[in-house]
């Protein structure tokens, strides 16, 4: 099956998507002004929005979930699957949950394309 995972910014509206999480609830490194420059590509970005109770619950219950429903659509017959995680802007937190979604599924044999299409956007 072929996979494509996005990054967006809900601010510049959405891409379409077979599925779509909304991750505006993880804290925001926007707010952060050492942070605010980075992406969620960078560790210490990454770490900010996803090493934390919130982050880590998400992770915890969203990845059982999406291997769950590629093994699904794989056994319908689906050629391929899109995937977008939204942020306000798409520079840092949606980034950062689609490189651990990247990361998950690369352990599992799959290749994804990864799209980060807001990420060098204000």
């Amino acid at each position: 099956m072929n996979i494509t995972l996005f990054s967006f910014g809900f601010k510049h509206g959405h891409p379409q998507a077979d599925l779509m999480w909304d991750v505006r609830f993880l804290p925001n490194p926007h707010w952060e002004p050492e942070l605010r420059p980075h992406t969620g590509l960078e560790p210490e970005v990454a770490d900010y929005a996803l090493a934390n109770a919130s982050g880590e619950r998400f992770l915890a219950l969203l990845d059982p979930l999406l291997l769950f429903l590629i093994d699904e659509y794989a056994a319908s017959g689906r050629a391929s699957l899109s995937l977008a995680v939204g942020c306000t802007g798409g520079k840092h937190r949606s980034v950062a949950v689609v490189e651990h979604l990247r990361t998950l599924l690369a352990a599992k044999g799959y290749a994804p394309e990864v799209c980060h299409r807001d990420i060098g956007k204000e």
